[in-house]
């Protein structure tokens, strides 16, 4: 074996991989879950008493994402289950040495289920390298809400990503059928393309807020909200509605955010969003 080979050996090794399948399920007033794997360095927590809805906590005992890191997640909510899984801190992906991290997200519901996928930022280091893909599968009668938030470094202590790789790729298919589908790939000079007016305008955090089944009347008490701290617009057509927002910093964006997915939950937010 070479020296190079053996490096390679090693490298590979030191990498952390993780996984987790969660499904939950219905039955006499409550939504539990029905099964759990966990593998690597993946956890999913249950915090509070069992009711309605479930609230799972998704917990990655890595601290954090690197370059070679894997992660695979499936999440399902089965017939008339009320799910929300949320992560127990914003995602810190930190810089590559070459080769990019990849995490490849499933979620699931079952007819009549409801299921909220919330996870806190994901916050993107100088030079880090993150490969994300996320296909919903959502029965003719499911409800989904998904948020995604992306911070280009730690705002709140001055930091920049100069340079990078973020790709993001969602399929959205109800009843079969591929109702949504967006790529978005930042790659090389990050800072220098979010500068430009067309894509953020000099800002450094971004999110989605996509809301299914959603239409005009759904978007009605996001569009009356006042006082937001960065830019938001919505827009809804074909029976799915999506709120885009876009910020200076971090801290901004989380407090336009914690507003939409209140107002549109009707003040529920996950416990961990408050800490």
């Amino acid at each position: 074996m070479t020296v190079a080979q053996e490096s390679a050996r090693i490298f590979a090794a030191n990498r952390a991989v993780g996984r987790i399948e969660l499904a939950a399920q219905y039955g006499r007033g409550i939504t539990r879950p029905a099964r759990v794997h966990e593998a690597g360095s993946l956890r999913v927590r249950f915090p509070g008493a069992r009711k309605r809805e479930l609230e799972a906590v998704v917990i990655n005992t890595a601290g954090g994402i690197t370059g070679g890191d894997r992660f695979d997640l499936d999440i399902a909510a089965g017939e008339a289950a009320r799910l929300t899984v949320t992560s127990a801190a914003a995602e810190k992906v930190y810089r590559s040495l070459g080769p990019d991290a990849h995490i490849r997200i499933r979620l699931t519901a079952g007819a009549a289920a409801s299921l909220a996928w919330l996870p806190q930022e994901t916050i993107l280091f100088d030079g880090a390298r993150l490969a994300r893909t996320i296909d919903v599968e959502l029965a003719a009668d499911a409800r989904l809400i998904m948020v995604e938030a992306l911070v280009l470094g730690r705002t709140g202590m001055g930091e920049a990503v100069e340079h990078g790789l973020f790709a993001d790729r969602w399929r959205v298919r109800r009843g079969g059928a591929l109702i949504y589908a967006e790529s978005v790939r930042l790659d090389g000079a990050i800072a220098a393309k979010l500068g430009e007016p067309a894509v953020a305008n000099g800002g450094a955090a971004v999110a989605t807020v996509l809301v299914v089944p959603g239409d005009a009347d759904a978007l009605a008490p996001l569009r009356a909200l006042k006082r937001l701290r960065g830019e938001v617009a919505t827009s809804a057509w074909n029976g799915i509605a999506v709120a885009r927002l876009c910020a200076r910093d971090g801290a901004a964006l989380r407090y336009d955010l914690t507003t939409l997915i209140a107002t549109l939950r009707g003040g529920k937010l996950p416990h961990c969003w408050f800490h």
